[in-house]
């Protein structure tokens, strides 16, 4: 609680503390690095970044490009943004790893390289950090590609609301600002493909910073088919909602299945009692089930304690200035 409350206080809001505002000589207290992580997207990809800069003429703009085999590097750099190129094709999640470690700004801003977040927006999403160590641009429902989408990113904000236990309302959404210091620890929970965007936003949320989540509109693509394969794949899919789940809050899914396995094994013990069994004969059932839900409860508990451990606040979190190198 202590930490909680020491976090709040440094969270100075940049709209109404002049003392900070006046450190600076341009819109925020605080420096900014609008990262783009880019995989063949030379179509769009200049547009993008000179339509950032003329929002946010003030921000590092940082291009990572995933391997492209297209001309996404050249079109990036034509329009002002550094370029950081991978010499192989990890991910969209690794591209913003290598984006948020190359950033230079106490703020990172990620944009979707494919011209579908309006950079307009950016100032709307940047205004809030302060009271809100995360920004996430919310999608409408005219926003998801399609029903399935739609229909797998649901389950998921509900996933997450469970988890964490406040509204988690666009958890895929990839248009987002955050403070650096704290993406920086949290970065090695990041896997390298989509589900970043949802570890991310629930490993703030698990440590205690704030998350808002605020409304934008989102636009069609300017070219190509989208390379989110996510709910196309169950498999992939359920991987996500499994991985999600035990490393955030565990208990949440084995308590649950404790109590599922001992009223199973209630039941086949009434069950054979009702069946005429001596009522001190345990069923094999009933001993399997119960067993089983014991060993669940406590590895529960274990990894409850395990996940507890990655989400302690280290000093970093508490300062507010330059970016952590």
């Amino acid at each position: 609680m202590a930490t909680d409350i020491q976090a709040s206080n440094v969270h100075a809001d940049p709209r109404t503390d002049p003392a900070r505002s006046a450190d600076v000589g341009h819109r925020w207290p605080f420096s900014v690095s609008i990262v783009i992580a880019a995989l063949n997207e030379g179509d769009t990809i200049g547009g993008v970044v000179e339509r950032t800069h003329a929002i946010c003429p003030e921000a590092e703009i940082l291009v990572v490009d995933d391997a492209s085999t297209d001309d996404t590097a050249a079109h990036a750099e034509a329009a002002g943004a550094r370029v950081v190129r991978r010499p192989y094709t990890l991910g969209q999640g690794a591209g913003i790893k290598t984006g948020v470690r190359a950033a230079t700004g106490d703020v990172v801003l990620l944009l979707d390289a494919d011209g579908q977040h309006d950079p307009a927006d950016i100032p709307r999403l940047l205004d809030l950090i302060g009271p809100y160590d995360m920004v996430i641009g919310e999608r409408d429902r005219a926003g998801q590609q399609n029903v399935v989408r739609w229909l797998g990113n649901s389950a998921l904000n509900r996933l997450g609301t469970y988890l964490v236990g406040i509204p988690m309302r666009d958890l895929t959404s990839g248009f987002r600002a955050m403070r650096r210091n704290v993406m920086l620890d949290v970065l090695h929970l990041l896997p390298n493909q989509y589900s970043w965007s949802t570890t991310s936003a629930l490993a703030f949320a698990k440590a205690g910073f704030h998350v808002r989540f605020e409304p934008i509109v989102v636009r069609r693509r300017e070219s190509g088919q989208s390379s989110q394969k996510l709910l196309r794949n169950g498999i992939r899919f359920l991987l996500i909602i499994l991985r999600t789940s035990t490393l955030f809050s565990p208990l949440r899914i084995f308590f649950p299945m404790f109590l599922l396995l001992e009223g199973l094994a209630v039941g086949g013990y009434l069950w054979s009692v009702a069946a005429g069994a001596p009522k001190l004969h345990l069923p094999p059932s009933t001993v399997m089930f119960f067993l089983g839900g014991l060993v669940l409860f406590f590895f529960g508990l274990i990894s409850e304690q395990i996940a507890h451990l990655r989400f302690r606040s280290p000093e970093s979190w508490l300062t507010v200035g330059p970016a952590r190198r």
